[in-house]
C-alpha cells in the first residue's frame, strides 16, 4: 500500500498482521518494496534461520520467530497470530502410492507440451505422441449410437436396454463379439465375455481381483498401466534407482535383438505376466509360434497371462494370431482383454471387453471366471447403454467395413512415418501390425530426443524410456494423426532431420 515510487527510498505500514501455523521449515516473503531495497522474512518453527536479532513470539507451545531484514526501517508494529497446528486426518497415506516415481506418462507429456506453448504461444503442435484417435467415429457406428439413445425415450426402448444392466455386458453385444472375434478357431463362447469401459480399466481391476503381493512379469517395454497399476496394488517391494525398475516386478527386455519377443525363462517364479501383442510401444506382433511358446510357459509355471490384444485390429501378418485363444491350451492360463477404442473411436466413448474363460482355475481349483464376474458386480454397473448400442453397431456387416477403412487410414499414417524416418537413415520399427512407429536413436537419452523434437519442429512425441527403461534410446510415434497434420509433420522431421 505504500505511494512512495522512489526507488531510492522506500516505506513501509504502520504493522504487519501475519497469520502463521505451527508448521515447521515455513518461510514467508512478507514484505518487499518495489525496488527491492527491503525484505522481510517470517520463518516458521524449525527453519534453520537462527539468528539472534529474530523477534519472537510464543504464545502457545509452539515457537513462531520472525526476522525482520532491512535497508532503512522496520514496521512500527508486528502483530504475529498463530492459529496452531494445520489440520490433516488421522489415515495414513497408502504406502504403495508413496512407491511410484512419476506421474503417469501420458499427462507428463502434456504438461510438458502446454508447458513449450507457454513459451511459444505461436507454435502449431503437432501430436504424434498419445495414442488418441483423431478421425470421426464412422456414421454407421454414430447412427447405432443414436439410436439406443432415442430408444431410451420411449417406454419401450428404456424397458428393453435402459436402467442397470448386466455387468457382463447386454447378450447381443457378447453375442456379436464372439461371432465377430472368436468363432473361428477358438472355443470362447459369449458366457465367458465381460463388456466393460475398457482396456485400462479392466486391468486395475483385475489387479483388484487378484489381490496384492503377486510376482508380476511384463514386457520392458511395454504400456505402463501394467507397472503402475501393479506397484499401486501392492506387488513391489521398492525401486531401484540405479536400474530405473520396480523390486519384485520381472522386466522381461524386448529389444531387436530377439525379435521383441523376451526370454521368458527370467519369469520363471512370476505368478502373472502381463504380455500385449501388437506391443504397445514397439509395434511388434508375436508370431504363432511365439505365442504358443508363451502358453505353454504359463502352463508348465502355472501363471496367469493377461493378454492385451488392444490393437489386434491392425495385424496383417497372416502368422500374427489375433487373439490368443487361437492357440491350443490358451483357455487353461489365459485372460484376454481387448477394446473398440482403436477401431472404432471409441478412446473417449470408453467400450471392451475382457474374456476368462471358464477352464482357467486358481490354484485351489476355483473359477477365475467366477471371481471376475464377483468383481464386476462388486466394483461396476455395467458399460453404457449408449456405448453398448455403438459397439453393436460397430460389429453390423456396415459398421465393420467402416471400421476397416478406419484402421487402414491409421496404418497408412504409420507407413508414411516408418517410410519418412527411415530415408533419414533411422532404425525403425513396428508399423505394419500396429499404428506405432518406434525410432531407434542410437542409445541418446529419450527424454532429450523428445525435448529436441519439440523444440526444432513443434511436434510432440513419446519418449521410450516412459515405457521402460529398456525403451530408452527409442522414440514412439503414433500413427493418430488427421493426414494433413502428418504431411506437415513429415515436411517438418525431413527438414530438421535431413541435414
Amino acid at each position: 500500500g505504500c505511494a512512495n515510487n522512489n526507488t531510492d527510498s522506500f516505506c513501509l505500514p504502520n504493522f504487519f498482521i501475519i497469520i502463521v501455523t505451527s508448521s515447521s521449515s515455513t518461510m514467508f516473503s512478507a514484505a518487499q518494496n518495489s525496488a527491492s531495497t527491503a525484505t522481510t522474512f517470517l520463518t516458521g518453527y524449525g527453519c534453520a534461520n537462527n539468528n539472534t536479532n529474530a523477534t519472537t513470539s510464543s504464545s502457545s507451545s509452539s515457537r513462531t520467530r520472525a526476522f525482520f531484514s532491512t535497508k532503512r526501517q522496520t514496521p512500527k508494529r508486528i502483530i504475529i497470530a498463530n492459529v496452531g497446528k494445520a489440520t490433516a486426518s488421522n489415515v495414513s497415506r497408502n504406502p504403495n502410492m508413496g512407491q511410484l516415481q512419476a506421474g503417469y506418462l501420458f499427462p507428463e507429456i502434456a504438461r510438458i507440451r502446454n508447458a513449450h506453448l507457454e513459451k511459444n504461444p505461436d507454435a502449431k503442435i503437432i501430436s504424434l505422441g498419445i495414442g488418441d484417435t483423431t478421425e470421426p467415429i464412422p456414421a454407421p457406428i454414430v447412427s447405432g449410437m443414436a439410436n439406443a439413445a432415442l430408444a431410451l425415450g420411449t417406454v419401450a426402448g428404456y424397458e428393453k436396454t435402459g436402467g442397470y444392466g448386466s455387468e457382463a455386458g447386454q447378450q447381443p453385444l457378447r453375442d456379436a463379439i464372439v461371432k465377430r472375434f472368436y468363432s473361428e478357431n477358438t472355443k470362447i463362447n459369449a458366457s465367458e465375455i465381460f463388456v466393460s469401459d475398457g482396456s485400462k480399466c479392466d486391468i486395475s481391476r483385475m489387479q483388484q481381483m487378484f489381490g496384492p503381493g503377486r510376482k508380476v512379469a511384463v514386457q520392458d517395454p511395454a504400456y505402463p498401466a501394467y507397472v503402475d497399476s501393479s506397484v499401486i496394488n501392492g506387488h513391489c517391494t521398492g525401486y531401484d534407482e540405479k536400474t530405473k525398475r520396480y523390486e519384485n516386478i520381472v522386466y522381461m527386455e524386448c529389444v531387436p535383438g530377439n525379435d521383441f519377443f523376451p526370454n521368458l525363462e527370467a519369469a520363471k517364479e512370476a505368478d502373472i505376466i502381463f504380455f500385449c501383442s501388437p506391443n504397445n510401444p514397439t509395434g511388434a506382433a508375436a508370431t504363432r509360434a511365439q505365442c504358443k511358446e508363451l502358453v505353454d510357459f504359463a502352463n508348465k509355471n502355472g501363471q496367469i497371462v493377461i493378454f492385451d490384444a488392444a490393437y489386434a485390429f491392425y495385424i496383417e501378418n497372416p502368422d500374427c494370431p489375433k487373439t490368443i485363444f487361437e492357440i491350443e491350451g490358451a483357455e487353461t492360463c489365459c485372460i484376454e482383454s481387448c477394446s473398440f477404442s482403436k477401431y472404432a473411436g471409441f478412446t473417449g466413448l470408453r467400450l471392451g471387453w475382457t474374456v476368462v474363460p471358464e477352464a482357467l482355475k486358481f490354484a485351489d481349483g476355483s473359477s477365475v471366471r467366477f471371481d471376475w464376474n464377483r468383481c464386476m458386480a462388486t466394483a461396476f454397473n455395467g458399460a453404457s447403454n449408449v456405448a453398448q448400442g455403438g459397439g453393436l453397431a460397430a460389429l453390423s456387416d456396415e459398421g465393420w467395413k467402416s471400421m476397416q477403412e478406419t484402421v487402414g487410414f491409421y496404418k497408412e499414417n504409420a507407413k508414411m512415418l516408418k517410410k519418412t524416418f527411415e530415408e533419414l537413415g533411422f532404425k525403425v520399427y513396428g508399423a505394419v501390425d500396429a499404428p506405432y512407429v518406434w525410432v531407434d536413436f542410437d542409445g541418446r537419452d529419450s527424454w532429450e530426443v523428445f525435448t529436441e523434437i519439440l523444440t526444432k519442429t513443434d511436434i510432440v512425441t513419446t519418449p521410450g524410456a516412459g515405457f521402460g527403461p529398456t525403451g530408452d534410446g527409442f522414440v514412439r510415434m503414433s500413427a493418430f494423426c488427421h493426414r494433413g497434420n502428418l504431411e506437415t509433420a513429415i515436411e517438418r522431421l525431413k527438414k530438421e532431420f535431413g541435414k
